[in-house]
């Protein structure tokens, strides 16, 4: 047996902090594939027919086979049925309303949230009204009270139930949560944590023919993701490894050692993430891989060195699809087999870029798989920010 296992495993039989002990995932009811969604991308903006032949190579770049919207009035396997969206009047119809788009979020998101977080509940064993503390993100709506609120109601947790939000802060936002709740536990030893992301994304969709608005309609979709996090030391099974415990679950799943950030320089408007009068609208500079390329691997050989790791002893890349082009430049800057990030191209074909929620997803095939660990979340969003969370 190596020293270095030996020294990664008293290191983990001492550890006392943010244990994963509950994971759900919830997508909508009904999805559409890559051809429907392409025919109805020509349909609803009224592309001309010389331009149709390039959106529909768009979306069959893209890597999605099928993804989910809250939108589709049912299964959409050539053509996208609904009655949210209707085909541009004019050249200058943009579509729905912000008003309206984030009067169906209130309505929309709440309900997708609480199936991933009574998922996260039953696969922790824990009752709802063992919750102390609930932590919800999401980019994608805003409407107060909120989606915290609703949950507290619909999942009936405790009236005292203290609350956070990670609001807009884009694709990376699931690790911004994970570091909220470390410092609760790390304040807190008995609390019990329930962290919840829900993104309605297809609430968002763009007319016209802006190459950064046919990007993101290409790729977004909705789902929800949600965690339970506890003291390691609050489980009887504490000393167990991650992967043990509770044997009605898939969990734990494991420690959540620590999370770290990086900003990129002189990338302010590589990505952004703003209002407009009809959605939130997306750009996504095509600058993006080249300056993950360049910058990602100093920053993250750094902050592994300071766990004792290194970038060829992770076990998993939960790295955030936010497109194949983006996975391209992680593998590119971090020398990684096309192997290695299988998890997220997984995700990405199943069910398009889900936003904060999609890595939750990625741990969720890895617990599925019983991928050896430590595993790495690695996400981007706007800033350009470097988000990163280590996983024992």
């Amino acid at each position: 047996m190596s020293n270095e296992f030996l020294s990664r495993k008293s290191r983990l039989s001492g550890y006392s902090g943010a244990l994963i002990t509950g994971l759900g995932t919830a997508t909508p009811r009904h999805q559409a594939n890559h051809q429907a969604s392409a025919e109805f991308a020509t349909r609803i903006s009224a592309v001309p027919a010389n331009d149709a032949r390039k959106v529909k190579a768009l979306y069959r770049r893209t890597g999605i086979n099928q993804r989910g919207s809250v939108l589709l009035d049912g299964p959409a396997e050539s053509q996208i049925y609904n009655d949210f969206y209707t085909p541009a009047e004019s050249v200058d119809d943009r579509g729905p309303s912000t008003q309206t788009r984030n009067d169906r979020y209130r309505i929309e998101a709440p309900l997708l949230a609480e199936q991933a977080a009574r998922a996260a509940l039953e696969s922790s064993g824990l009752e709802c009204d063992a919750i102390t503390h609930l932590i919800t993100v999401s980019c994608t709506g805003f409407n107060a009270p909120g989606i915290d609120i609703a949950l507290i109601d619909q999942l009936q947790l405790p009236p005292t139930t203290q609350r956070i939000h990670v609001g807009f802060m884009g694709c990376h936002a699931a690790i911004n949560g994970l570091r909220a709740a470390r410092g609760i536990l790390a304040a807190q030893r008995q609390a019990k944590v329930l962290l919840c992301c829900v993104e309605i994304c297809s609430l968002h969709y763009q007319y016209g023919m802006l190459s950064d608005h046919l990007v993101s309609n290409a790729i977004f979709a909705d789902g929800s993701a949600a965690l339970i996090l506890e003291d390691s030391s609050a489980r009887k099974s504490s000393s167990d490894p991650p992967g043990t415990g509770n044997p009605q679950s898939l969990c734990p799943v494991g420690f959540i050692e620590n999370t770290g950030s990086s900003l990129v320089p002189d990338s302010r408007d590589a990505m952004t993430w703003s209002i407009g009068d009809h959605g939130y609208q997306m750009t996504l500079s095509a600058s993006v891989p080249a300056l993950i390329e360049q910058h990602l691997k100093e920053y993250l050989a750094g902050f592994l060195a300071q766990h004792d790791e290194e970038i060829e002893s992770i076990g998993g890349w939960a790295v955030h699809p936010g497109g194949t082009r983006i996975l391209s430049a992680v593998e590119n800057a971090l020398s990684l087999s096309g192997e290695q990030l299988n998890g997220s191209r997984s995700i990405l074909s199943e069910h398009g870029n889900m936003s904060s929620a999609t890595m939750i997803f990625i741990l969720e095939t890895f617990v599925k798989l019983n991928q050896p660990k430590p595993w790495l979340m690695l996400g981007f969003g706007p800033g350009l920010e470097i988000e990163v969370s280590l996983i024992r």
